[in-house]
């Protein structure tokens, strides 16, 4: 079963004072192999940090990290169910949820978003929270690097 995402929305008409482009959903179900991601901060796979007082810039590393942890473990951006994304000031809000939007695009995950008084390091201004499901079918594809039965290695199915 591919994931069933219902009541697909994006972020331009329920923020229509903001510049948002965000593809989420109200509901996603999923049958799969879950991979869950520790919260990906403006810091680098190897722990160097990256745009010090700069949310847009500490976003584009957090998800270049989730891209490729979940590419490590054989899963795809698209296998994104939940996100949970945390910032420290309202005012990073926009900055952050476009980055996420242009890597999220057309994927519809469920989001909560929280400000917090702070993260575990004062120069970080946001972590992102994943929680992904590679499909049933496309499990032993992952495994093996085989792709499953009728589908084309790398095609992107969208639901």
């Amino acid at each position: 079963m591919a994931h069933r995402r219902l009541r697909k929305f994006n972020t331009r008409k329920t923020y229509p004072e903001q510049r948002l482009d965000n593809d989420l959903s109200m509901s996603v179900a999923a049958r799969g192999t879950q991979i869950f991601l520790r919260g990906q901060v403006g810091q680098d796979l190897d722990g160097r940090m990256v745009g010090v007082g700069d949310p847009a810039a500490q976003t584009e590393q957090a998800m270049s990290n989730v891209k490729v942890l979940l590419e490590e473990q054989g899963a795809r951006l698209e296998d994104i169910c939940k996100i949970t994304i945390y910032i420290t000031d309202r005012a990073y809000r926009e900055a952050v949820y476009r980055v996420i939007g242009k890597w999220l695009k057309g994927v519809f995950p469920v989001s909560t978003g929280l400000i917090v008084q702070g993260l575990a390091r004062p120069e970080w201004v946001m972590e992102i929270d994943v929680w992904a499901v590679i499909p049933d079918g496309r499990e032993a594809e992952a495994a093996t690097g085989k792709s499953a039965p009728g589908r084309a290695a790398g095609r992107r199915k969208r639901s």
